[in-house]
């Protein structure tokens, strides 16, 4: 199936060879500069198969030249997915393997990058210092603050700047008092949209790798796993390990997580019953169970790795889970199985490996049903209502295959804004 796995892969790099040929929607002006959705995600697949010597070159340079043909947004109305925060993330990918190439216009966007989340942390300690719950677009991987500092991480560790957002993150997980209750520092007043919502009265605790706190988690570890760590750093960790341990909930095969818990569930201490959720990256147990064995590696926790492990192996194969994931893209569908199941194995013990891995072709099958050719394969995922993009396309589901497809962790770090590695 790997085998399969890699031709599909190859089929649907092929078919986004060159900008002037892809869906129209990938190149139009609302997509141009979004990571999720535009030319700086297939550029990704692109850089990363290059870099193994799969493609040429060329149609990396053509689609980051795609994305910058125009002037690139920064300041307030960029974020880590759009403007010149996502062209960076791409940019820096390529410059690590043809620094040559790249490096005046990546000095560029790191300024940029360095300015906005200037601006932004001094934005967030204000609020915190003004007693105001934070907006998910504060702190969240996609838009806020642990998004930027996942780029910062890769491109300066040790940085005053990276460890600046460390320090905010820290912060965000001090206790605070809101109307009389006290609440986790990341809870927000508003519902998952990030707007008023009147099913979550009284805001809620987002849990996700895409908007809730399983990013900050996520950051916190892999930056200790790099070993640049801040004042209450492993506090933090423990902080965050504390709630999710608190909020987890059994299941036919183990133990899951909700997505969030809401003012209702705080008061009454457990979180109220459920129909099954689809175990994804974005929202659910395998990208939470990634982000907990991160930081069990981090803390040196043998134990809470084992327990991550374990959640996400009964995740991955328990059928009730995995028949509500109905789509196929990295952000809440079966390539981001696959790709959080390669890289969890990639940093488990050897027997929990092995499981891991078995578990994969299993998960293949869902992505690209046995005897279908690569190039049929690669239409219908093109052809499917997601699109050719990073997040829920095509570009990204064939980053999945290819993580699928190597015992060797990818060539570049084209998952860094994912947060999984």
């Amino acid at each position: 199936m790997t085998h399969t796995a890699a031709a599909v892969a190859a089929a649907i790099a092929d078919r986004l060879a060159r900008p002037d040929q892809a869906p129209a929607a990938v190149t139009a002006e609302d997509n141009r500069q979004h990571l999720a959705y535009g030319p700086t995600g297939i550029a990704l697949l692109h850089i990363e198969r290059a870099a193994a010597g799969l493609a040429p070159w060329q149609r990396a340079h053509d689609w980051l030249s795609a994305a910058a043909r125009e002037p690139v947004t920064s300041g307030p109305d960029s974020h880590p997915f759009y403007g010149a925060p996502a062209l960076a993330h791409a940019v820096a990918c390529a410059a690590d393997q043809l620094p040559d190439s790249y490096r005046r216009g990546l000095d560029v966007l790191d300024r940029q990058v360095t300015a906005d989340a200037r601006r932004r942390l001094d934005a967030a300690h204000r609020r915190i210092e003004a007693g105001q719950l934070p907006a998910l677009a504060e702190f969240d991987a996609i838009r806020g603050l642990t998004g930027y500092g996942a780029h910062l991480l890769r491109r300066d560790p040790a940085g005053p700047m990276t460890r600046a957002v460390l320090d905010y993150c820290v912060r965000l997980t001090n206790p605070v008092t809101h109307d009389g209750e006290r609440l986790p520092g990341w809870w927000v007043p508003t519902g998952p949209s990030g707007r008023p919502d009147d099913r979550f009265p009284g805001g809620h605790a987002n849990h996700g790798m895409a908007h809730g706190v399983g990013a900050v988690l996520a950051l916190l570890a892999l930056a200790a796993r790099r070993g640049t760590t801040v004042t209450g750093h492993h506090q933090a960790m423990r902080t965050i390990l504390a709630w999710l341990e608190q909020w987890k909930a059994p299941t036919g095969r183990g133990t899951a997580w909700p997505y969030w818990t809401t003012r209702e569930e705080l008061r009454s201490g457990r979180p109220a019953a459920s129909a099954p959720r689809r175990p994804s990256w974005c929202y659910g147990t395998a990208g939470l169970a990634r982000a907990q064995q991160l930081a069990a590696l981090a803390l040196g926790d043998s134990d809470l790795q084992a327990e991550a492990e374990a959640a996400l192996l009964d995740a991955l194969s328990d059928r009730v889970q995995l028949r509500v994931t109905t789509d196929s893209g990295l952000c809440h569908g079966f390539a981001g199985l696959v790709h959080i199941a390669a890289r969890a194995a990639a940093d488990a013990d050897r027997a929990t490996a092995g499981q891991l891995r078995a578990i994969i072709p299993a998960l293949l099958t869902m992505l690209v049903p046995p005897g279908t050719a690569p190039d049929e394969a690669a239409a219908l995922l093109l052809k499917d209502a997601a699109g050719a993009g990073l997040l829920d396309g095509a570009a990204g589901t064939a980053l999945g295959l290819t993580t699928a497809d190597s015992a060797e962790p990818p060539r570049t770090s084209w998952d860094a804004c994912l947060l999984t590695a």
